[in-house]
């Protein structure tokens, strides 16, 4: 699902030809209702629902206060910034994560699993006050819904992936880039397939829940 029709329908024309279905659907994941929608819809798309992946993130970057070195200005992380990645990247999850399990205990599907997707940035990273609380609040929500789900047999795991080979570090200043790859011990991006397999791993096997799985080359923040 996106907010992009787009974007969509390009993934659907890629796996057109794969064996399966692929379904697109336009969503807001930070809206209740929508997130409703989504998961009534695609349930009845393809049958039911066994997998979740919440994936969809935002960053809005910035010092929670600083003083202007010229000027002597005050400024602070706006609550409009804090909100909107809180609203995407942790309220997100928490909607989809709910309307999925809702949705399991109600056709008695026995097999499923959610998985969170977070950052090496929940740990704290410098300048992201809003994004490290909502990685770090996926973490402790997979943990959580680990021990209230697992009698319903929904499992649930995470990945916390470090700087990932996609079009926001394509977008970077070259120099900058490779400022940021020095602190990383592989000594560059992950490959997005690279993510795939440690999410793979968590949809297949089945003594699997409740734990985060770090992709991130061995990167320390």
């Amino acid at each position: 699902c996106d907010l992009n029709p787009e974007g969509i329908a390009e993934v659907e024309a890629a796996g057109a030809e794969l064996s399966g279905t692929v379904k697109g659907f336009t969503a807001n994941v930070a809206d209740e209702a929508s997130v409703v929608e989504l998961v009534t819809s695609a349930s009845a798309a393809l049958g039911g629902l066994n997998v979740l992946v919440n994936n969809a993130g935002i960053f809005r970057d910035g010092m929670l206060v600083r003083k202007d070195r010229n000027t002597g200005e005050i400024k602070s992380m706006s609550l409009k910034k804090w909100q909107s990645v809180i609203d995407v990247d942790l309220t997100g999850p928490f909607l989809g994560s709910r309307e999925l399990a809702a949705n399991i205990l109600k056709s008695g599907e026995k097999s499923s699993v959610v998985v969170n997707i977070s950052s090496v940035a929940r740990h704290g990273n410098r300048g992201q006050t809003n994004y490290s609380a909502a990685k770090a609040g996926l973490i402790a929500d997979t943990k959580l819904w680990a021990i209230e789900l697992g009698r319903y047999g929904i499992r649930t795991g995470a990945v916390a992936p470090g700087f990932v080979d996609t079009p926001i570090l394509q977008g970077m200043k070259p120099e900058v880039l490779e400022g940021m790859l020095k602190a990383v011990p592989l000594r560059r991006a992950a490959d997005p397939q690279e993510i795939y397999l440690a999410v793979k791993f968590i949809i297949e096997c089945g003594y699997f829940t409740g734990r985060c799985i770090d992709v991130d080359g061995g990167l320390t923040v």
